[in-house]
């Protein structure tokens, strides 16, 4: 394990196991991801930015789990679904989109192909 991620998840240790889940299915979808560890988030490039990890609490207090992380996905488009809990539009069709992930469960299939949009859209982008 990087030495950087591991620094990373000293914060709360607990979903470094659901981190590495999203990690490995990332991987797999995306072969020639480029992984870098921030200070505040882990990008994933292709070679521009297209999804993150993070901390920030997109989702209100009262609601959020005890233990997650949050997936930051980028879009030409805006998701209708209940899983975004923030979403903006900080370019004009360019959406970025936040999802509160507090089980492997959630590294499903639908997220998986949103991930997989938001690669093809930043080796679209210009």
């Amino acid at each position: 394990m990087d030495p950087a991620i591991l620094f990373f998840f000293e914060k709360d240790p607990a979903v470094l196991a659901l981190y590495e889940a999203f990690e490995t299915a990332v991987r797999a979808l995306v072969p020639d991801v480029g992984i870098k560890v921030r200070k505040t988030q882990i990008t994933y490039t292709n070679p521009r930015v297209f999804a993150a990890v993070s901390f920030l609490p997109a989702r209100r207090k009262a609601l959020r789990p005890e233990h997650y992380i949050t997936v930051t996905l980028g879009l030409n488009r805006r998701l209708d679904s209940p899983r975004v809990d923030a979403v903006s539009e900080p370019y004009p069709a360019r959406w970025t989109h936040h999802l509160t992930i507090s089980s492997a469960e959630e590294i499903d299939g639908e997220l998986m192909e949103w991930v997989a949009e938001a690669a093809a859209f930043s080796t679209s982008k210009r």
